[in-house]
């Protein structure tokens, strides 16, 4: 393939790789300074924002105050919150939303007045909602409106980033594979903006869709930016357990609407882990399940809403209702099997609050970016939120580098002569491990077992590569690896990072991970 020697490069003055809510957001606020380009390696409206369907948590209620909103996301956090990063989200939050709902945004309302629901956690009603489940689909709709307004922002699907561009010492743009012809290229700009969401996919069962793969973090960690915090990784309690469907998240909402979770025996079991019963944190959900699975010798147990009105299950979670009807569950009537599944990754590219890395020309925002906002386990619903908040800062952030745009062709190595089969099976490999060894319940013993299998498998993804499941395989295997070395770190027990070998918190406790590659 000769492009994949000598690859052909153009310009622009910003890069967005992701196009969820905080690439959308970056976008509005960098294109008041030049042209931007936002690319996704799949089609523009596959993110993980898009399948958000709980809501977004903002204090625009007037039982609500800032403080409150403060407080619950510190509370959650579990110690390890940066306190400035939690204040700038819960103070610019309402004026983002706003703003949103300025550009068409409809979230759900009784009459004129906007609808308020409370999620695990949270003090006070403050989730808005849209379609019921739909919030996030809601979100990126009107953001994608928004950009698509503005002749000098340009989307271009189906351009996976295979690695960023670094002269220097400083990120210069990103050399990326167009999937449709199969032609590498490089990009450069003044500044990149990372904001390609989270790496669900490096779990055996995830909440996330296929493209959480975890490239942004791989990307980034190989250009040199600092990781951090990134042992914590939230597993949601409740996703869809059923042979032949995928892991679809049942929204937190659900139990914030009343739902219970009853064992295979139909027991009722919550109260006896925590006194918050189904609206405790996550990570205590999810252990107290995996606990009742242990005991009760079971793959799943049940969430059920059969004791709430069937009109109003089917109008306040419309998505979910249809698609549990298409496996043959109807949630109205019957319980639903479920498990926890990875959902969240807290940790990630470490930045400041303007979304900078201590890579210059590198910003990030979203899932993949780490503030600290979310400490060691996120609040529910804080995440998109945080997309939009974030993602503006970056983008006003970014818009401040106005250098020349320094373009050259890159040369690139061969491709590896690897088979294809060779990787898928050693990408499956990493997530089983990931899976069974650094999951929800962690120990010394169970984390040197997956560093040893990850060992094993590292000339498996060794590459370079040219096509996407490849690059692919080499980012969960590369996440895999840090978050299992950040695992290993943390010798106690905080927020969604439990060590069976170590339940207290420990020494030092209060200290972040940092990790940067060798």
């Amino acid at each position: 393939m000769p492009s994949s020697i000598h690859p052909s490069h153009f310009t622009t003055d910003y890069l967005i790789i992701g196009g969820g809510v905080a690439g959308l957001r970056a976008a509005l606020s960098a294109v008041e300074a030049g042209e931007v380009l936002i690319i996704t390696k799949d089609k523009g409206s596959e993110s993980s924002s898009e399948y958000a369907q709980g809501g977004v948590a903002v204090v625009l209620s007037e039982e609500d105050e800032i403080s409150f909103h403060f407080d619950d996301t510190v509370a959650a956090g579990a110690g390890l919150c940066n306190e400035e990063s939690v204040k700038v989200l819960v103070e610019e939050g309402p004026r983002r939303i706003l703003e949103l709902m300025d550009w068409g945004a409809l979230f759900d309302r009784d009459g004129v007045n906007l609808l308020f629901a409370r999620e695990a956690a949270h003090s006070k009603s403050r989730i808005l909602r849209a379609g019921g489940d739909s919030t996030g689909r809601e979100m990126v709709r009107t953001l994608r409106d928004a950009v698509g307004r503005i002749p000098r922002i340009t989307h271009r699907d189906y351009l996976h980033t295979i690695d960023l561009i670094v002269k220097d010492g400083r990120c210069r743009g990103a050399l990326v594979l167009d999937e449709r012809t199969g032609e590498v290229m490089a990009v450069f700009a003044r500044a990149v903006i990372l904001a390609s969401g989270g790496a669900g996919q490096i779990y055996h069962r995830t909440t996330n869709p296929a493209v959480a793969t975890g490239d942004g973090m791989a990307i980034a960690w190989r250009a040199g930016a600092t990781l951090t915090d990134m042992e914590f990784v939230q597993f949601h309690p409740t996703s869809l357990f059923l042979p032949g469907a995928p892991s679809f998240l049942l929204t937190e909402a659900m139990r914030g609407e009343g739902a219970i979770l009853k064992n295979i025996r139909g027991e009722r079991f919550m109260p006896r882990y925590d006194e918050r019963a189904e609206l405790a944190p996550r990570d205590i959900v999810s252990r107290a399940i995996l606990s009742e699975m242990v005991s009760t010798g079971s793959t799943h147990v049940f969430l059920d809403l059969t004791a709430l009105e069937p009109g109003f299950i089917r109008e306040r979670f419309p998505r979910i209702h249809t698609t549990c009807l298409r496996y043959g569950i109807d949630i109205a009537r019957q319980p639903i099997p479920v498990s926890p599944s990875a959902h969240y990754i807290m940790g990630g590219v470490k930045t400041d609050l303007d979304g900078a890395t201590d890579l210059p020309g590198l910003y990030a925002a979203g899932e993949v970016a780490c503030t600290g906002v979310h400490g060691a386990n996120r609040l529910a619903s804080n995440s998109l939120l945080e997309g939009l908040v974030y993602g503006a800062r970056c983008g006003e952030a970014a818009r401040k580098e106005r250098g020349p745009v320094d373009a050259y062709t890159p040369k690139l190595a061969s491709p590896s002569d690897i088979s294809r089969i060779e990787v898928a099976e050693g990408r499956e490999a990493v997530r089983r491990a990931m899976w069974e060894k650094v999951g929800i319940i962690r120990c010394e013993i169970s984390l040197m077992e997956a560093r040893q299998t990850l060992d094993g498998l590292k000339p498996l993804f060794e590459g370079p590569f040219v096509d996407r499941p490849s690059l692919e395989a080499v980012n969960i295997a590369t996440v895999g690896e840090i978050i299992t070395e950040a695992a290993l770190r943390r010798r106690g027990s905080v927020g969604a990072h439990y060590r069976s070998d170590a339940k207290e918190r420990g020494e030092h406790w209060e200290r972040h991970t940092l990790q940067k590659r060798p």
